[in-house]
């Protein structure tokens, strides 16, 4: 029972690894569309995923990235389509790598659990799982039933994606935005480039946003997020010191 799934809708599912800590899990997210499934990131990768994506559906199901870090690709590799944006390929075709942030994340108090019994954290390895098509501005994914249209939002990474439904104002915001301080300081992210992605996320017409953390939100939350962040607030900052912060909580 590595995975605890929460019906968010009659064709949203959220799919979360319980056992690991709350402040690292990310939040996969499972629609089930008329043609095809989207799976919203893959979570660690430390459980095999891809029966429990069967239990909830039988169609086919198109992997997206919302961006390269490890604790949203690690399922990937169990999936035969497998989308994300072109400037994060190499990332995916070898995800350790280093600053990949795997060091200052992964430790012994990252796991409630273990997943098996010859587990250590300090052997944690993301299995390569190269892209098999790409996405980019202003793409469409037409699930038959549902259509998003695919937003460009980096900063937090180069190639960072969000997928946005005009017809209910939904957003899947990957780490673009969620409900905490937002992190900034990987190797490659940009924080003049986060600015400018942010202030067009405060623009857009959203009622729900995704994240790819923690608890969904709606508009006014988003605003106050991106609010705090424009004004110096509700960063992340240090990723060892901010990690060593949450496990004296």
């Amino acid at each position: 029972d590595w995975y605890q799934v929460t019906r968010v809708s009659e064709d949203i599912s959220l799919i979360r690894e319980k056992y690991v800590a709350t402040w690292l899990r990310c939040n996969i997210w499972h629609l089930r569309g008329k043609n095809y499934d989207l799976l919203i990131d893959s979570g660690m990768g430390l459980r095999p995923l891809k029966r429990e994506i069967a239990i909830l559906s039988e169609k086919p199901v198109t992997v997206i990235s919302t961006h390269c870090h490890f604790d949203h690709i690690g399922g990937a590799h169990e999936f035969e389509c497998r989308l994300g944006h072109q400037l994060e390929e190499a990332l995916h075709r070898e995800p350790n790598y280093e600053d990949s942030g795997i060091a200052e994340f992964v430790r012994a108090e990252t796991f409630l659990a273990l997943p098996d019994r010859e587990f250590h954290y300090q052997d944690y390895v993301v299995k390569p799982a190269p892209l098999t098509g790409y996405l980019d501005e202003g793409d469409v994914i037409d699930l038959g039933d549902r259509v998003f249209q695919v937003l460009h939002l980096p900063g937090h990474s180069p190639g960072s994606i969000a997928l946005y439904e005009m017809k209910t104002s939904t957003l899947f915001s990957g780490d673009a935005i969620y409900d905490g301080q937002l992190f900034d300081t990987v190797y490659h992210s940009d924080k003049a480039i986060y600015r400018e992605s942010l202030r067009r996320l405060r623009e857009l017409d959203v009622e729900t946003v995704h994240g790819g953390h923690y608890e969904s939100f709606g508009r006014q939350r988003m605003i106050e997020i991106i609010d705090d962040y424009l004004a110096g607030r509700g960063a992340m900052g240090d990723a060892g010191s901010w990690v060593a912060s949450q496990l004296k909580k």
